[in-house]
């Protein structure tokens, strides 16, 4: 008597090989991944994975979402881990985003001008992303501020958009302040955050 064959399981979705040599994917066809697609970010149209996050990052990134949640004015809402279109073949998801109160809930991206501040918490393979890469492109598209979270101890770097371009002609921000106490600030709105409650 012989066995039946056992049917293979499918493995887990994969992007297209040949659209990501084409880099040929666009915002419209991440809104179509299966259910069982990992995060992912599209980068000059190829379709990236995202890291998942250490529970450090993920206890801090819940902390300063709830913390700015409480603090932020009616006009704006605190989100996470949403994705920005900063174009039709680029996009970014950062830990945490302040953006207008005015977006309709059943949206998947956020444009750049709907959002007042993107926050990314630094692990350690998100390094040079985190740092250099992500910030020029928020720059880029007119974000007017974005915070860079420091891991072990915790420390909160904030820029916004520079008034000039930069020496290379494209907008840069410019380090507004840094802490690992309070930090104080007055965009996106009057903030003065202590450290401690967004460390684990």
């Amino acid at each position: 008597m012989s066995a039946e064959p056992v049917a293979e399981m499918p493995g887990p979705w994969q992007p297209d090989p040949v659209r990501q040599r084409q880099a040929g994917y666009r915002l419209e066809d991440l809104l179509h991944l299966p259910p069982d697609a990992p995060r992912v970010e599209l980068v000059d149209g190829v379709i990236r994975m995202v890291p998942s996050p250490t529970l450090g990052h993920q206890n801090i990134s819940y902390l300063l979402r709830r913390w700015l949640g409480q603090h932020a004015p009616e006009h704006l809402r605190v989100t996470q881990a949403v994705g920005v279109a900063l174009s039709p073949d680029f996009t970014r998801e950062p830990d945490v985003l302040v953006h207008r109160a005015e977006v309709t809930a059943d949206r998947h991206f956020l444009l750049p001008h709907e959002v007042l501040l993107a926050v990314e918490i630094v692990s350690p393979g998100t390094r040079r992303t985190d740092r250099f890469s992500k910030p020029a492109e928020y720059a880029a598209a007119g974000i007017a501020t974005y915070w860079r979270v420091e891991q072990d101890p915790v420390r909160v770097y904030a820029y916004r958009l520079a008034d000039r371009p930069g020496r290379s002609g494209n907008r840069e921000y410019e380090l507004l302040a840094e802490a690992d106490e309070v930090l104080e600030l007055t965009q996106p709105f009057p903030i003065k955050l202590p450290i401690g409650d967004i460390t684990p």
